[in-house]
């Protein structure tokens, strides 16, 4: 069983930035981000492979958000900058003990094991 707990969530103007973190209680192959604003889906952020580095994006946040871990804490955070509106959302950790092959389609599978319970990202116009 793997902990996560994330923070740093909160209101922005747009154009603004901020910094999400988790904490894993254990050290984990793939960690990813993922967000779901009220009446819409799920959907897959980012995505990192632990011991590689490897990272993965969705098309929405390339360019502006930055997915980064600390294995020797942890830790996985996502930075995000240039925040628009529409990145309103409730935004998850999620883990599992996959391989890199899985771990780069895990935006779409989101079959991921362990989830946190949320942090939430306002972004004002």
């Amino acid at each position: 069983q793997v902990h996560l707990v994330e923070s740093g969530g909160g209101s922005v103007q747009a154009g603004g930035s901020l910094r999400l973190s988790c904490a894993a209680s254990a050290y984990i192959t793939c960690l990813g981000w993922f967000r779901q604003a009220p009446g819409k889906e799920r959907e897959g952020v980012a995505a990192i492979y632990a011991g590689s580095g490897y990272t993965y994006y969705a098309d929405s946040v390339k360019g502006r958000f930055t997915i980064s871990r600390d294995t020797a804490v942890n830790t996985v955070s996502l930075q995000m900058n240039s925040l628009k509106p529409e990145d309103t959302a409730l935004y998850y950790c999620a883990a599992r003990a996959a391989s890199r092959s899985w771990c780069a389609a895990s935006l779409l599978l989101q079959d991921f094991a362990y989830w946190g319970q949320g942090t939430q990202v306002t972004v004002s116009s």
